[in-house]
């Protein structure tokens, strides 16, 4: 629903965290201008004032000014309830699509297009299970123990983000994708006995993949060449590569080929170092009898 129902009031901006236009995002700042525009004008075609359509779509005159204006990011509810009120024939429903990819975060969006050219993925996270290897239920239990706290549309809005680039499994031809997990992230038990099992379960479904090899490093490894933090390096069609790490220009990405060949030489010592991935498997599925 729109309309708060507990308060019987239009929604404002204060209801709905999280759904400013990030300045610095120059494709979302466009698309979100552009969606803006169109219901501007189509809300003016019709000869209906703000107000007035804000009442009708549950929304307070300031927020449909900053809606049309460019300001905030509108709800998938509100352009269909737009394109009802207006008349629109789906038009502006239609752009739904746009303006959600626009609530990713950007460096979620263009790391998703990274992972959707890449032909070979060499991934390490030494905090948590990585990214594209976590379910819903452990990403929201991850994401609700950030501390300041995330707003609850926030947290959503990086959970749809993390399960959207899991597409990069279902590329045909599939990419190869090698990860490596550390033990204490599987023993952890975020969100309670429920989540970690079906994590565990997922973790062993991904393992079957023919594409993916996951493994683990044990806790007991008195060698470790992943103690300078999180690795990934991916790899495209056309032989060009890029890789990032915080040890590494400040985390940003790098394609220099020594910087490369440094982040290649980390990531195969890790493997080195890990248990096998049939050994991996084997003890993940030893940690899920005793979950």
């Amino acid at each position: 629903m729109s309309v708060d129902a507990e308060a019987g009031r239009l929604r404002s901006e204060a209801d709905e965290p999280g759904w400013e236009v990030d300045p610095d995002d120059d494709w979302g700042v466009a698309v979100v201008a552009t969606v803006g525009r169109q219901l501007r004008l189509r809300r003016e075609a019709v000869g209906m004032r703000a107000a007035d359509f804000g009442e009708a779509v549950g929304y307070g005159e300031d927020m449909v000014y900053k809606i049309e204006g460019g300001k905030r990011i509108p709800r998938p509810e509100y352009l269909d309830r737009a394109d009802e009120v207006l008349s629109a024939g789906g038009l502006l429903a239609a752009m739904k699509e746009d303006v959600a990819r626009v609530r990713y975060p950007k460096k979620v969006r263009d790391l998703a297009q990274s992972e959707a050219k890449a032909v070979e993925l060499q991934l390490y996270d030494p905090l948590n299970i990585h990214g594209l290897l976590q379910t819903p239920e452990y990403a929201r239990a991850l994401l609700l123990m950030r501390r300041p706290a995330y707003a609850g549309e926030e947290v959503e809005r990086f959970i749809a983000a993390r399960v959207a680039r899991k597409a990069v499994f279902e590329r045909d031809p599939a990419p190869e994708i090698s990860f490596v997990l550390e033990e204490w992230t599987l023993r952890r038990p975020l969100g309670g006995r429920a989540v970690v099992r079906r994590q565990l379960e997922h973790l062993l479904e991904a393992a079957r993949l023919r594409n993916v090899e996951l493994q683990v490093m044990p806790m007991d490894r008195e060698e470790h060449a992943g103690v300078d933090g999180s690795i990934e390096v991916l790899k495209f069609a056309d032989g060009s590569a890029v890789g990032r790490s915080p040890v590494v220009a400040n985390g940003r990405p790098v394609s220099d080929p020594r910087q490369l060949r440094i982040l290649e030489l980390r990531y195969g010592i890790i493997r080195a170092q890990a248990l096998t991935p049939r050994e991996s498997t084997a003890f993940i599925e030893h940690l899920l009898g005793e979950t």
